[in-house]
């Protein structure tokens, strides 16, 4: 047997425990392949938790999920808590807090699934966006004066550090050179208008570059970002932003790539741990339906694993997901996939053992 992972995992609200067993199913099936193991803890941190006992995450747990290899996380979203609580709580509290300052989305077509853009496919659609991820307008800073009065005065500052952004570009240099494709880095930003974030971003985005010869570089404003996505998405290798432009155009790149049931991603802190999880919500009025698609959770399982020395498994997991959308599944939407999500789940878990 080779190495042993310790794996905290985060179940979270809705259908988030559905897809979540189904990756694990998955990995499970492929650790016995390649002769390494998997260790997990399990964690009831989500709605339900915060109902019963007041709690979103206790400083506790948060220590303890510093000593895992890595966090798997299923969905966060509850219908009956105040929308906020959870992502500021939960989220944004653990990225910070273990310095996940990275957010890592592929966006990847692959055969077989249907993208709104019009003559475009697999070959078109295949990059990769580096958010910065725990800094920006997310940070935190800024606040409300004479609230709920006509005289209200709300303010919300983008906090931008140089040690910030330096060390977000620094790895999307990196990753661009490791990626192999183009070697183009695309940073995305608003010089034109806001002058002092972007134009940190811009100043050391250029000087960064020295370093990284054979690496090209590109700029493009966040709104032109959006619209060539659209139009040109093959223009794209990797992108780099800052955390609330790299949030909304993710979310348009998941659309472009088949929708969020495909979109997975990871929250990196390349010195400590990393927490992989589906970029779809919790979906509660699909909970206990067998009908979700656990695809993009799946997706980031086998992301984990590659993040954590596996990519061996990683590259097979993706394979088997290939397959599985070429030949057997009818569509990404929930309860239209042609089979059940446990089903999807053994069907992926019965290709990575051929593929």
């Amino acid at each position: 047997m080779g190495k042993e992972y310790n794996i905290a995992v985060i179940p979270g609200d809705g259908t988030g425990p559905e897809v979540v067993a189904e990756g694990i199913k998955v990995i499970d099936t492929i650790s016995k392949k390649l002769g390494f193991a998997l260790k997990y803890t399990y964690y009831d941190i989500g709605g339900e938790r915060y109902l019963k006992t007041g709690e979103v995450l206790p400083d506790s747990v948060l220590d303890e999920l510093r000593q895992y290899h890595a966090i798997y996380l299923g969905a966060i979203g509850h219908p009956d808590v105040k929308p906020g609580v959870l992502e500021k709580g939960i989220l944004l509290r653990t990225r910070f807090e273990l310095d996940q300052y990275i957010n890592l989305r592929p966006v990847k077509l692959y055969e077989g699934v249907d993208t709104p853009l019009k003559n475009k496919g697999p070959k078109e659609i295949d990059f990769v966006v580096v958010r910065e991820n725990t800094e920006g307008l997310y940070a935190g800073a800024g606040g409300v004066l004479k609230k709920g009065t006509k005289d209200e005065v709300a303010t919300q500052e983008s906090i931008n550090t140089r040690k910030g952004v330096e060390r977000c570009l620094r790895f999307a240099f990196e990753y661009t050179k490791k990626r192999n494709k183009e070697k183009k880095l695309t940073l995305c930003a608003k010089t034109n208008v806001l002058t002092f974030a972007s134009g940190l971003w811009e100043r050391a985005f250029y000087e960064v570059a020295k370093d990284y010869p054979g690496v090209k570089t590109d700029y493009a404003h966040v709104d032109a970002t959006c619209m060539w996505m659209v139009k040109n998405p093959e223009w794209f290798d990797v992108i780099v932003t800052d955390n609330l432009f790299g949030d909304i155009i993710t979310d348009l790149a998941a659309m472009i790539q088949g929708g969020l049931g495909i979109a997975c991603g990871g929250n990196i802190n390349p010195e400590g741990v990393s927490m992989f999880e589906p970029m779809g919500g919790s979906a509660p009025k699909y909970t206990g339906k067998n009908v979700i698609n656990p695809l993009a959770a799946i997706l980031a399982a086998g992301m984990m694993l590659g993040f954590v020395g596996e990519q061996e498994a990683a590259d097979i997991i993706e394979k088997a997901v290939q397959k599985a959308l070429k030949e057997d599944i009818r569509s990404l939407e929930a309860g239209k996939m042609g089979m059940g999500t446990k089903e999807l789940g053994d069907l992926i878990a019965r290709y990575v053992l051929t593929v």
